[in-house]
């Protein structure tokens, strides 16, 4: 008989495992709650705010003790998936999952398993990695016992991600467990374990049967980890990131002409990352850094008076976003924009330091940037990374005095978010004509002179602008 053991854990979770222990022995189904909550139990970082779900198996029908559960917790929030014999229960901000402890086999050609009932060691068998194998039992007479058959203690004890049973078959049944283990090796700052780690290598082809949206969703993850280059390096040296994402992958490697050679731009890459992790937990300000110079090897060039040049590589990287985007199953909309607009801009803010550089140009960074010129300016910073401490306050500086001149502007002209003071229906209004061409043409030269700093950025003078412009079309 294995040890219980007293449970550390918030005392609202307590009572919610003994009330399912008691369900579950009111119908004689042993039960446990296996996987992350148990992992990070023992990983000492189980916060109780922060737990959006907990998993549970019980050998016999999920759905039938998440039906006698649901009604004990006094709730009617239950979802019942007959196909895949799981049941969810919506508690206190908790997704409580059920499911019956089943075994698996799988084709060839498809993650789809063959189901059929199980025991506890069949389902902890079916699992991606040791550290996610461990359970408790729930019920009363063994409260707290811990199941842990593949040492998964010991290889958090170790930090060490490996799976329960033969990598290769494991991976071979569900190919989505070799970014999984690269997630969690990411996330906890684990290693790989050697076989593992070989297997994944062997078998990045088999990814090519996940979906896309699976796939990205564990790439996210691995983008919002702390440091997110850990990941990525792992996914370009097992062979995963080819199989999704060779664009990336094209930016490694270094030329070198008559002694010239220029940055390494996927190290660089994860180099920009890893600084925008430092500034920033937004998902899509480091889907830009990741972005930032992707179209780099099409445009690389070499002269013998400039060197290695990457010209256009701005506007190019961001009329791939969107390709890019769509076969990631990444979202299409205004976070994708934000993204490309990022791309784009982002060789724009150092043009300004000269002193020579006039108000107009930064007027039309403001005007283009809007409410993201921030979070340009983070990524302008974070692409600063030269080894040489000197260049680096250089640029820091410089980008200290771009601010300074952003700032300066916006607060005299107000260009953030700008909107043309004059609508289209004025214009017709004024011009006595129908929609066309002459309507856009005419805002367009409001916008023009107002950005040029000909005209302030107010009402009455783009009014006064109008009746001009009224005047010259007219004589014309």
């Amino acid at each position: 008989m294995k040890k219980q053991q007293q449970l550390n854990i918030p005392n609202e979770h307590l009572e919610l495992f003994r009330t399912i222990g008691k369900v579950a022995d009111s119908l004689g189904q042993p039960v446990y709650v296996v996987g992350g909550y148990v992992r990070d139990y023992y990983l000492g970082r189980l916060d109780a705010d922060a737990i959006a779900d907990i998993d549970f198996v019980t050998v016999g029908s999920g759905i039938k003790l998440a039906r006698k559960v649901a009604k004990q917790l006094g709730t009617t929030n239950l979802s019942v998936f007959k196909r895949f014999g799981t049941a969810q229960i919506k508690h206190d901000d908790l997704d409580l999952e059920f499911v019956g402890a089943r075994k698996e086999s799988y084709r060839q050609d498809s993650r789809k398993p063959t189901v059929d009932d199980g025991t506890l060691e069949d389902d902890q068998l079916r699992r991606d990695l040791t550290i996610n194998a461990l359970s408790w039992s729930l019920n009363e007479d063994s409260f707290g016992v811990l199941h842990d058959p593949f040492h998964g203690i010991k290889d958090l004890q170790d930090k060490r991600i490996r799976t329960p049973i033969d990598p290769e078959k494991t991976f071979e049944d569900d190919p989505l467990r070799m970014m999984r283990a690269v997630r969690f090796a990411t996330q906890l700052k684990f290693e790989i374990d050697g076989e593992t780690f070989k297997a994944i290598q062997k078998m990045a082809h088999r990814l090519s049967i996940i979906s896309k949206e699976r796939i990205t969703e564990e790439l996210n993850k691995i983008v919002l980890s702390p440091t997110p280059s850990d990941g990525f390096a792992l996914l370009l040296k097992t062979g995963l990131l080819k199989e999704f994402f060779p664009e990336m992958v094209n930016l490694q490697g270094v030329d070198v002409r008559n002694g010239q050679k220029h940055k390494d731009n996927f190290w660089h890459t994860l180099e920009v990352l890893d600084n925008v992790a430092k500034v920033s937990d937004d998902l899509w300000l480091r889907w830009a850094a990741i972005m930032h110079d992707i179209a780099k090897p099409p445009t690389k060039r070499f002269s013998k008076s400039a060197g290695w040049t990457f010209h256009g590589h701005d506007a190019l990287g961001a009329k791939w976003t969107p390709k890019i985007f769509r076969r990631l199953g990444l979202p299409l909309d205004d976070r994708m924009k934000y993204v490309k607009k990022l791309v784009r801009l982002h060789l724009r803010p150092i043009a300004l330091v000269s002193d020579e550089v006039s108000d107009s140009a930064v007027r039309r960074l403001i005007y283009e940037a809007g409410d993201d010129i921030d979070d340009l300016m983070k990524l302008c910073r974070a692409d600063i990374t030269s080894k040489n401490e000197w260049r680096v306050k250089k640029y820091r500086r410089n980008f200290d005095r771009v601010e300074e001149k952003i700032e300066s502007v916006e607060e005299k002209d107000k260009m953030r978010n700008w909107k043309n003071p004059i609508s289209g229906e004025e214009i017709m209004e004024v011009f006595g004509v129908k929609p066309g061409p002459l309507v856009g043409k005419v805002k367009d030269e409001i916008k023009e002179a107002i950005l040029e700093g000909d005209i302030p950025n107010t009402y009455e003078a783009a009014y006064d602008y109008l009746m001009k412009l009224k005047e010259k079309y007219s004589t014309n």
